[in-house]
C-alpha cells in the first residue's frame, strides 16, 4: 500500500516482471518522453493511498497556485508502467523496487520524492488454523513469484532462519489469491490491500501473519521521473514536490481528514471507513521525513539501502540481468527545493 521487486504486471499496486517489461519495451518506444514547456506535467497514478493522495492537491486547486502545470493521469498500476515504460509520461508513481525494474530494462528514471512506505497493508496471510509463518515450513503458499510480497515472504522467513526452499511457492496472480485462498489448496497467500482483506473475507479465520509493518522500510513508494523531464523541467518538479507537504498536513489533520478522505475514497469507489483503514497501512512521509529516507546509507531505514535490497532481489530472482546503481536512480535534493 509501499520493494516492493515488483515483477508481472497485474491489477493492483505492485507488480512487473523483467520478461513482460522487456517484451513491452521491445513493441513500445522506450525512448524518454521528451518534455516540452507548452505541455503540462504527464504524471501517471494509480490505487495506492500514498498515491490517491494526490487526488486533494488536484481537486483543491494546489497544484496550479503553486504554478505546476500538471495533468495527472489515472491508470491500474500496470497500465501507469507501460505507459511509463514507452514514453507517454513525464513521471509515474511506483514502488522504489518497481522503479529499478523498469530502469533495469530500459526505461530509466529517477525517484525524485517519497510519498510514503508501506505499513502493514502488504501481507502474509495464513489460511484458518494456521498460527504463525513459522507454520507455514513444508507447506504452500501462494503469490506472485518475483512480486513484493515474494520479496516480504523471503524476509520475514529469514527471521526465522528458514530458507525459501522450506516452503512451496505456488505461482498465482495476486487478484485471484482470495480464490486460492478460500481453495484450502495452500496454507498461505501473498497480497497486498485491498485483495488481502477480499482473501481473509473470503476464508473466515484468515489472518495476517506477516506484514510490512513488520519491516518498515521493505516497501517504499515514490514519484519517479524520466531523466529527459527532470532535466529539462527541473524547476516545474521543484515546485511539484513542494505541494506535497500540504497533502500530506490536510490528510493529517483531524479537522480535515473527513473531506481529506472523502476524495480519496470516492476515487477508488470505497467507503470512506474502509479507505481510512487502508490510510493507516500506509506511513505517509512529509518533505521532512522523506529527506532523512534519502540519505544514503544501508539498511531499511534509506530509500539506498532499501533499493539495494531490492535490487539484489531482483538479479536472484532474473527479473532483470544486470545489477543496477542504485545511486543513479535517486535524487534527493528535490525535497530541499534544490
Amino acid at each position: 500500500m509501499q520493494m516492493h521487486l515488483s515483477t508481472i504486471l497485474t491489477a493492483g499496486r505492485k507488480a512487473i516482471t523483467g520478461c513482460a517489461l522487456a517484451l513491452g519495451l521491445l513493441t513500445a518506444s522506450a525512448s524518454i518522453p521528451v518534455a516540452h514547456a507548452a505541455e503540462p506535467l504527464r504524471i501517471g497514478y494509480s490505487d495506492w493511498p500514498g498515491w490517491v493522495a494526490w487526488q486533494v492537491a488536484i481537486e483543491k486547486g494546489w497544484l496550479k497556485e503553486a504554478g505546476v502545470d500538471a495533468k495527472f493521469e489515472w491508470f491500474d498500476y500496470s497500465a501507469s508502467m507501460d505507459a511509463f515504460s514507452a514514453g507517454k509520461l513525464d513521471a509515474v508513481t511506483c514502488t522504489n523496487g518497481d522503479a529499478l525494474v523498469m530502469g533495469g530494462n530500459g526505461a530509466k528514471n529517477v525517484m525524485i520524492m517519497l510519498t510514503d512506505y508501506s505499513n502493514g497493508n502488504d501481507m502474509i496471510v495464513g489460511k484458518p488454523g494456521v498460527k504463525a509463518l513459522a507454520d507455514l515450513k513444508g507447506k504452500k503458499v501462494g503469490l506472485e513469484v518475483g512480486l513484493v510480497e515474494h520479496l516480504l515472504l523471503i524476509n520475514g522467513l529469514t527471521k526465522l532462519g528458514l530458507k525459501e526452499t522450506d516452503v512451496t511457492l505456488v505461482n498465482a496472480k495476486t487478484n485471484e489469491t482470495p480464490q486460492v485462498l478460500a481453495s484450502g489448496d495452500v496454507s498461505a497467500i501473498g497480497a497486498w490491500q485491498p485483495v488481502a482483506g477480499q482473501a481473509m473475507k473470503g476464508a473466515a479465520g484468515a489472518k495476517p501473519l506477516y506484514t510490512s509493518a513488520d519491516e518498515p522500510g521493505l516497501i517504499y513508494d515514490v514519484v519517479t521521473v524520466s531523466p529527459a523531464s527532470l532535466s529539462g523541467r527541473r524547476a516545474e518538479w521543484i515546485k511539484f514536490v513542494g505541494v506535497w507537504n500540504k497533502v500530506v498536513a490536510y490528510i493529517q489533520d483531524p479537522k480535515t481528514q473527513p473531506d481529506a478522505v472523502t476524495i480519496m475514497a470516492a476515487k477508488v469507489g470505497i467507503d470512506a471507513p474502509t479507505f481510512t483503514r487502508f490510510l493507516k497501512g500506509t506511513k505517509l512521509l512529509t518533505l521532512a521525513e522523506g529527506a532523512k529516507v534519502m540519505k544514503d546509507a544501508d539498511g531499511f531505514g534509506s530509500l539506498y539501502g532499501s533499493s539495494r535490497y531490492a535490487d539484489a532481489f531482483n538479479v536472484k530472482y532474473e527479473v532483470y540481468k544486470t545489477a543496477q546503481d542504485v545511486k543513479s536512480y535517486i535524487d534527493p535534493a528535490l525535497t530541499d527545493g534544490k
